[in-house]
């Protein structure tokens, strides 16, 4: 079997989808599913009020199209807020934050509910069951990704109709770049595992901090801090065991005074 094939055999287990699209990086996938939407005449998007991405807001105005921003828990969807859009798209991280992780399957059977095209963004779910649910899967394979290489994204679905929309924007890579994806995707377990030991550490060194959802199977750890000191605590304990980490709040993280330890980009 050719490499590219291989890659996308991967691809299509990792989503439970039938068709996988390459793309240029995880940016260009959502301009193309936003892209496609609009030729739907599907004109209003919902996207959690945290935990979610840069450009889905900036794409989204580019695009001319409605923006609706659910409230959240820490990025968490509240399914029943969903019935207030019939007929929308939802556009959602099924890992927010890196941290924590949406009910999928919930969110699945609502959407098909209120007839809620649902596009899952699994950048960050990709090798957890999170990532098999959506109209369309996308993810990028950008750096600090579960599957990095610095470049590059997917879109996954199993609807022929929007599959052949993506491939008049067919991309192009070199034999090498599928050699090292495969590897990357071949490697993905090995690499989660190693994470969740890092994690479980952390939680451990952590029990007396206030770690935002611990027993969500993310990858990152997100610990809320009250005041200065127990700041300078977390980010002194991070800094001795170097591990990276980014101050909140930041939309792409949570909306609350937290440091988020970036375990996704510890590599062993």
């Amino acid at each position: 079997m050719k490499t590219k094939e291989e890659c996308e055999k991967k691809i299509k287990n990792l989503t439970k989808k039938d068709r996988v699209f390459f793309t240029k990086r995880g940016n260009h996938s959502i301009k193309l599913v936003l892209k496609l939407m609009k030729e739907l005449n599907k004109n209003t998007v919902l996207i959690q009020d945290q935990g979610g991405w840069l450009t889905y807001e900036q794409f989204i105005k580019k695009f001319n199209l409605n923006i609706m921003k659910l409230r959240t828990d820490l990025g968490i969807v509240d399914i029943n807020e969903l019935d207030n859009f019939r007929d929308s798209v939802l556009l959602i991280n099924s890992m927010p934050a890196y941290a924590f992780l949406q009910n999928m399957e919930k969110i699945t059977e609502n959407c098909k509910k209120n007839n809620i095209i649902l596009i899952n963004d699994a950048s960050g779910s990709i090798g957890k069951k999170e990532a098999y649910y959506g109209d369309i899967v996308f993810g990028s394979f950008g750096e600090w990704k579960p599957v990095e290489m610095k470049k590059g994204g997917f879109i996954a679905t199993s609807n022929r109709n929007y599959y052949d929309y993506f491939e008049k924007e067919k991309t192009d890579f070199s034999g090498d770049f599928y050699k090292e994806l495969l590897k990357e995707l071949n490697e993905l377990n090995e690499k989660l595992n190693y994470w969740e030991k890092i994690r479980e550490k952390i939680k451990e060194d952590l029990e007396n901090c206030d770690i935002l959802k611990s027993n969500h199977n993310g990858i990152n750890l997100i610990v809320r801090f009250n005041n200065e000191k127990e700041k300078d605590k977390i980010m002194g304990y991070c800094n001795k065991n170097n591990y990276p980490y980014t101050l909140c709040p930041r939309y792409i993280r949570v909306n609350e005074n937290a440091v988020s330890i970036e375990i996704k980009r510890l590599r062993g």
